[in-house]
């Protein structure tokens, strides 16, 4: 056995599905090119964006059956890196002497001025490290703990990074945020990659990220490691008879899911050029987390591709209010009635009441989630016909 068997892979994928994915993946590298909208373009980042997310939680939720909803802190983490070392960087001499006198801790000083030394791409790095950092220190605790217990730690920890970032005004601006009025170009050397003159940038940026995700996620189911990773799931007690290190490998799987997530919450922050304790750490982000990869199917590669392609829509229909605009104009219902004026005034904004319906829907339903709903249904139909 080679030193690098550890992400051997066993299993292999029939050619149809491979064909079929390289053909999704050229079309989607083709659609900036084929779909000039700017509006479309960003709804395919945001499925990007909610697809990372979904696959990264994955790894320790769907993998390893550590359901941690604490997610936004690693989110929280990669946002905040990122934009503490643009803005750093982009101040100049005078902001700079005010801001040191505002820092009265010589310690946070010497940070801003370090900062401000480094190139502003850098706090992608500084994001992912953060972030690493945080879930080892996470997981050293959080881990002691088992099933709802764990689930509560994980909210609790979260919640005192939130916090703490909500306090530390002198570096994070506290409740106002960080906001950002124009992105460094991307350069590698002298070469200029791009401007982000516009949102394709993003949108490759974001593919390449779901490619990433998705090729990590596939290396851990095919590899001894997520074998590892798949028995501790399915029993702690006998894993651990079995020799696997619960200890070790629970807090493997929670540091590469947390620099995952880490580059998600970069990506966000480049693209919004905005963050802030409320938007990037709050509970309900943790929880959009964990319901892309439950809708769409925990313990599988293309699961929180399915749940992103379900929240993503469901999530702009909602803002937009179409749902109501369409019943009142198709005369359906009144918008004078009290429905109509629910539909008109509440309905964009009960997007966490319409997710816990559909997260209901899905455990009755479809347990498996919609991927495992159709696959069971697919191999229904051919059991059937043979």
């Amino acid at each position: 056995m080679t030193r690098f068997s550890i992400f051997t892979n066993r299993r292999g994928a029939s050619p149809l599905a491979l064909i079929a994915f390289v053909v999704i993946v050229c079309l989607l590298f083709a659609f900036p090119s084929l779909v000039e909208s700017p509006y479309s373009r960003h709804i395919m980042v945001l499925l990007f964006l909610s697809t990372i997310m979904g696959e990264s939680w994955n790894i320790i939720g769907g993998y390893t059956g550590q359901y941690s909803v604490g997610h936004a802190a690693y989110f929280g983490a990669g946002a905040y890196g990122t934009m503490i070392v643009m803005n750093a960087s982009q101040f100049d001499a005078d902001k700079l002497l005010e801001l040191q006198d505002l820092a009265k801790d010589s310690r946070l000083s010497s940070l801003l001025l370090s900062a401000h030394d480094l190139h502003p791409w850098t706090g992608v790095l500084v994001g992912m490290v953060a972030a690493l950092l945080l879930s080892l220190i996470i997981g050293s605790i959080c881990f002691r703990l088992r099933g709802p217990y764990f689930v509560l730690a994980s909210i609790a920890v979260a919640e005192i990074v939130r916090i703490t970032v909500l306090n530390l005004a002198d570096l994070t601006q506290g409740a106002e945020g960080i906001l950002i009025s124009t992105l460094p170009p991307l350069t590698i050397g002298n070469t200029v990659i791009t401007d982000f003159s516009n949102n394709v940038p993003f949108y490759y940026i974001g593919l390449l990220l779901v490619l990433l995700t998705i090729f990590v996620t596939w290396l851990v189911q095919n590899s001894k490691l997520g074998y590892f990773f798949q028995a501790i799931r399915e029993d702690q007690d006998a894993a651990h008879s079995l020799g696997i290190s619960l200890t070790f490998h629970k807090n493997a799987a929670l540091a590469l899911s947390a620099v995952l997530t880490s580059l998600a919450g970069s990506f966000y922050a480049i693209y919004i050029k905005f963050v802030d304790p409320t938007t990037v750490l709050s509970l309900d982000l943790s929880v959009q987390i964990v319901l892309i990869s439950i809708i769409g199917g925990i313990g599988t590669i293309f699961g929180p591709v399915v749940g992103a392609l379900v929240l993503v829509p469901l999530s702009e229909v909602l803002r937009s209010n179409l749902i109501g605009e369409s019943l009142i104009s198709s005369g359906m219902v009144n918008s004078d009635s009290a429905f109509g004026h629910f539909l008109t005034e509440n309905l964009s904004h009960a997007h966490v009441l319409i997710y816990g319906i559909l997260v209901v829907v899905v455990i009755l339903f479809m347990p498996d989630g919609v991927l495992g709903f159709f696959k069971s249904m697919v191999a229904k139909k051919r059991k059937e016909a043979a």
